[in-house]
């Protein structure tokens, strides 16, 4: 069976490629691979058919890059979600536009039983809350991009975190990943949910104010993202250190955790994965069941996107259930939300957050 899939912006990670990330000369010119579209070219059963832009030299571009037929380019995402059939929906704008375009596709006519939503979910909590219920509302499955839950190592590693008890209870996590917050960060807190299957309970932030997109991508427009970090007391208990403040050339993600049966270091941005088992009141090095290797860029980033699409093709057959909903994908977006307003509030903030603060955005690309 064949699914049609159509997309809402392209933009880089649509299929045109994003800078630090691809070569500089391709970018906007050329289709990568690494992205939405090649994601979807790189299945067996899911041919991409329509694609919307509000800029017409944009999807022109795009159009001929992806081969998608002229009458098959919509200026606006209505126009498609109204004349196409489709069974999944990419949404590929600014994270601030993420609510409206996810909202109208699972209401459409097009009537999509799958929405690939872009990292981060939203610009607000309660953006990302009413996305969720209209999702749960028209029986549509809501997958964010966070891509590093599409690897079978962090799906091993998940299982022996959680499942298995390899680390005992965790008591402690020190994160870094680059600046900026929502742009960048979401993945290593997404990262950090994700393997803990926790959610926070308080959060105590910093804020620099520093931006190095802004320079890197020429913006024209100003955004509140920023670098930043805090303390965050998970819900069972965890205490986590986040420290993204750091620029991107000099930065690495890693994650080190510390429980009661033993320890765990990642460095994805080096490829290096280490565990010791607490033996005997001692840390003895041992290699990770089940997990040949760590997380790299080659193998893992490239090839996220075809896995986020494979994944996507399991749900519409309706042979796996979703990895990356977008409830837990909101666990992530109310860390960093809670670090902005701990910052500027100078106290520690609860989570979930009360109604008012949910409805604060953290404007982003």
């Amino acid at each position: 069976m064949t699914y049609n899939a159509g997309i809402i912006g392209t933009g880089g990670i649509a299929g045109m490629g994003i800078l630090g990330m691809h070569d500089e000369e391709a970018i906007g010119t050329e289709r990568i691979d690494a992205s939405h579209a090649g994601g979807y070219a790189a299945t067996d059963d899911i041919e991409l058919v329509a694609v919307a832009d509000v800029e017409e030299s944009k999807l022109a571009t795009f159009g001929e890059a992806w081969d998608i037929p002229a009458d098959r380019r919509y200026v606006g995402h209505e126009a498609m979600l109204e004349h196409e059939d489709l069974d999944v929906v990419s949404v590929c704008t600014p994270s601030f536009l993420h609510h409206e375009h996810v909202v109208d596709a699972a209401y459409a006519a097009a009537e999509p039983s799958v929405i690939w939503c872009e990292k981060p979910i939203a610009s607000a909590v309660s953006d990302a809350e009413r996305m969720v219920d209209a999702c749960e509302e028209t029986d549509t499955e809501l997958v964010v991009n966070h891509s590093f839950r599409f690897t079978d190592k962090l799906r091993q590693l998940r299982s022996l975190i959680h499942e298995e008890g390899l680390l005992g209870d965790v008591s402690s996590v020190s994160t870094q990943y680059r600046m900026e917050l929502m742009r960048n960060s979401t993945h290593v807190l997404d990262t950090l949910v994700y393997l803990l299957d926790a959610r926070a309970s308080q959060v105590s932030g910093y804020i620099t104010g520093e931006n190095e997109a802004i320079d890197a991508l020429g913006a024209t427009e100003s955004v509140v993202d920023a670098g930043g970090g805090g303390h965050v007391v998970m819900d069972d208990g965890t205490f986590v250190t986040v420290d993204c403040t750091i620029p991107r050339e000099i930065s690495s993600m890693t994650l080190s955790f510390i429980g009661t049966e033993g320890k765990l270091y990642m460095n994805n941005d080096d490829g290096e994965w280490r565990y010791w088992a607490l033996e005997d009141g001692d840390h003895v090095e041992r290699p990770l069941p089940g997990i040949d290797g760590a997380w790299t860029w080659e193998s893992d980033y490239q090839e996220s996107f075809a896995n986020a699409a494979e994944h996507i093709e399991r749900l519409l057959a309706g042979t796996v259930e979703n990895c990356s909903p977008g409830v837990e994908a909101a666990r992530s977006l109310e860390i960093i939300v809670g670090f902005y307003l701990s910052h500027y509030t100078e106290a520690t903030v609860d989570i979930p957050l009360d109604e008012p603060l949910r409805e604060i955005p953290i404007s982003s690309w």
